[in-house]
């Protein structure tokens, strides 16, 4: 009997935190988009934040990652970002007292920053479309080069040997 007490007593200590838990979890939700804008209001407060064909604008705080493809993201004036900031075929703006602890990325994009922004890694800007190429098309012209390379081998291997001409006798 003392063990189930102690059990039942355990059990209802670990489910105690659940609740703050999923309350702090849904503060900081995760936000992902296609085709439509993100806007971080000053009083959000938001985890990783993912937006397809759309731009995000970040006046809150974000706990995580900020990632765009073919979308901008501007942090405008006192947004806090916690992760890095990446953008493919866009552009990313950091205005006067962003902070961002993490890199800034622009891939066929660029990347501004105000001097006031404070940024604690990198800001890398690989402007023009060529990026695009040899970041993400190069890899596949490669794998279809492999892939002729198998195929003309298999049927290289699946032709008959020629046979020598010293070989032949006539009768």
């Amino acid at each position: 009997m003392l063990r189930l007490l102690a059990l039942s007593t355990l059990c209802v200590l670990a489910i105690l935190p659940a609740p703050s838990a999923a309350l702090v979890a849904q503060a900081n939700a995760d936000r992902f988009q296609v085709n439509h804008d993100i806007h971080i209001q000053p009083e959000d407060q938001v985890g990783d934040v993912t937006c397809i064909n759309c731009s995000v604008y970040v006046l809150g705080r974000v706990s995580g990652d900020v990632t765009t493809v073919n979308g901008n993201i501007v942090a405008e004036q006192g947004a806090t970002i916690s992760g890095d900031i990446t953008t493919v075929r866009g552009n990313a703006r950091l205005d006067n007292g962003t902070q961002v602890a993490g890199d800034v990325t622009a891939i066929a994009g660029t990347a501004r920053r105000d001097p006031k922004a404070t940024v604690g890694g990198d800001i890398t800007s690989m402007g023009g479309g060529g990026w695009v190429f040899l970041v993400f098309l190069l890899p596949f012209v490669f794998l279809g080069g492999l892939v002729a390379l198998i195929i003309w081998l298999i049927q290289r291997s699946r032709r008959p040997a020629p046979v020598p001409a010293y070989t032949l006798r006539r009768n």
